[in-house]
């Protein structure tokens, strides 16, 4: 697949999970049975009530934890796991355009979350780090913005730089290629808990013994603590729409990687 294939893809799959996915998706189906109401009546209240009951429920802590709790690791990695690992990898998950404090581009929220706590584990263990993400715009590569946040921000050092994948997938297979060539097969793979589950799948497909290191749960927090009133509220709030927002995400990559396998 050439480049110019790769980056239309991408776009596309970007088109179409706006349109699947919260908060567009329960509105789409509104708004659909609206424009069936005359002609079928019977299928466009169907299709009304349904945007109506989805919507509340996404942005409701207890179905949006369902939806959490079988994508995320119930343990943050454990020190015998990371004794094991030579490298750690770091996954991007996007960035910001045109930060005025910062002078230009720089990682958003996501990706510093995953930054920070790689960070935090290259000093507890000693292991070099790779960092993952092309720039699907033509802009700065997003693991070159990384690695400028690891040195400055964190001072930790970057030993590996995968600058042009354009997907979970295409991360784990560039990244698999700079980490073999240099001998290393076993790694600390960092990204959000969320996203772990198909993380994980994929660099064990590209040949990588993977130990994961989940950070920012967004649903019920491991060692049985409770949910963090900020990210799961009791009631319908913001905070609860993004992690179902994210879950959903998730579920639509898992189905796709295995209709891709």
């Amino acid at each position: 697949m050439d480049f110019d294939t790769a980056i239309a893809l991408f776009w596309l799959k970007k088109l179409v999970s706006v349109l699947i996915l919260p908060p567009l998706m329960p509105f789409a189906l509104i708004l659909i049975g609206l424009l069936m109401g005359r002609r079928r009546p019977r299928s466009g209240r169907t299709l009304v009530w349904t945007g109506l009951v989805s919507g509340l429920l996404l942005i409701t802590p207890a179905p949006v934890g369902l939806l959490l709790e079988p994508l995320e690791p119930r343990q943050p990695v454990s020190l015998s796991a990371a004794a094991d690992a030579q490298a750690i990898v770091i996954l991007g998950g996007g960035r910001m355009s045109n930060a005025p404090e910062y002078g230009g581009d720089t990682v958003n929220r996501i990706t510093l979350e995953r930054l920070r706590y790689g960070a935090r584990l290259s000093r507890q263990t000693g292991l070099p780090i790779l960092v993952s993400g092309g720039a699907p715009s033509g802009e700065i590569p997003e693991a070159i913005l990384m690695k400028g946040s690891l040195e400055e921000d964190f001072g930790v050092r970057v030993r590996w730089t995968e600058p042009s994948s354009l997907d979970t997938r295409q991360n784990a297979r560039y990244s698999a290629g700079q980490l073999k060539a240099s001998g290393v097969t076993r790694i600390l793979l960092v990204t959000h808990a969320a996203h772990m589950r198909r993380a994980r799948a994929e660099f064990e497909a590209a040949g990588m013994q993977v130990s994961i290191a989940p950070t920012a749960w967004l649903g019920p927090r491991p060692l049985g603590n409770p949910v963090d009133e900020e990210v799961l509220p009791n009631l319908p709030s913001a905070s609860s729409a993004y992690a179902a927002w994210f879950a959903v995400h998730e579920w639509v990559g898992l189905l796709a990687y295995r209709l891709s396998r």
